[in-house]
């Protein structure tokens, strides 16, 4: 990615989407030539010159301190995953020539035999660890039982990215199936802005650009997120319609990988659903694809 070219895009749509009233700032009326707020007014709010944020929006992120990102930040009313990517994009920015041409470090793409033994045991929660891209590189019984669609993608490992935008199968998959797209694409221009030279994921955005006209309008908004906590809606196939909460933990015996942990509501319909997708998959090894039970009439058809 070009870091100055990011940098610039990211604040100018952050900047779009404020007005005046929103920044604590005196409207006096009269046609706006641009979208949100002005330059001048940023820089008032952030408390630096209209030249030094002028310089910044235009890519040019030489010498530019952590107080000075702050200030903008709460200028632009950054949140907290905002606010990284825009600290990340600086940084990038600011490496020098040597450092932009190495490639990040590659993503763990493997876990510990402990984690593999701790996650098996979690035999009532669906759990997958995913690296920055999307890409699960491992699930217990369970997590690959509720998202057993995408396993059915004919390229390993299975990807998120590719399953939301490139497998119609998704559309059944997630009840609201807009929020899971743009859900996925900021949460893969968080892990642009931290690893912007990571060629597999150059890879993916490129070919999920070139294959999915909605991919490219959502990854032309600049939205981030990091993916910590949510619900996620999904229609199982063989058990209908759940509500699952998921947690996000950092792998620290394998930098660059999440494991996310799904639950459902103690005594909800989706708990009960959960338990028999967990009672289905008791006996399945992690290493072979999950079998198809025989699909109850009780549940199958709600």
């Amino acid at each position: 990615m070009d870091s100055r070219s990011e940098i610039r895009e990211f604040l100018i749509t952050r900047r779009a989407r404020l007005t005046p009233e929103r920044a604590g700032l005196p409207d006096f009326g009269g046609r706006r030539r641009v979208a949100g707020l002005r330059r001048e007014e940023v820089a008032l709010v952030a408390g630096i010159s209209v030249e030094y944020y002028t310089r910044l929006e235009r890519g040019n992120a030489a010498g530019v301190s952590e107080a000075v990102l702050d200030g903008i930040s709460r200028a632009l009313q950054l949140d907290d995953a905002e606010h990284a990517h825009l600290h990340d994009l600086v940084r990038a920015a600011n490496a020098s020539p040597g450092t932009a041409r190495r490639r990040s470090p590659a993503r763990a793409q493997q876990i510990a035999p402990s984690v593999r033994q701790m996650i098996d045991a979690m035999k009532d929660v669906a759990v997958v660890i995913q690296n920055g891209r999307g890409d699960i590189v491992a699930a217990n019984g369970l997590g690959q039982a509720v998202y057993s669609e995408m396993f059915l993608q004919p390229l390993k490992p299975p990807n998120f990215g590719r399953f939301v935008f490139l497998d119609p199968r998704s559309q059944d998959f997630y009840l609201d199936w807009d929020e899971a797209a743009r859900q996925t694409v900021a949460i893969l221009r968080s892990e642009a802005g931290r690893a912007p030279h990571d060629r597999s994921l150059s890879n993916l955005i490129g070919e999920l650009s070139t294959r999915s006209a909605t991919f490219r309008t959502l990854w032309a908004s600049h939205n981030v997120r990091e993916h910590r906590t949510g619900r996620k809606e999904i229609h199982h196939p063989l058990v209908g319609d759940m509500a699952l909460s998921f947690e996000g933990l950092q792998v620290t015996s394998a930098p660059g990988l999440l494991m996310l942990a799904y639950t459902a509501e103690p005594g909800s319909t989706s708990h009960d659903k959960l338990q028999l997708l967990a009672n289905w998959t008791a006996p399945t090894s992690h290493e072979n694809p999950i079998q198809e039970p025989a699909q109850p009439d009780s549940v199958a058809h709600e």
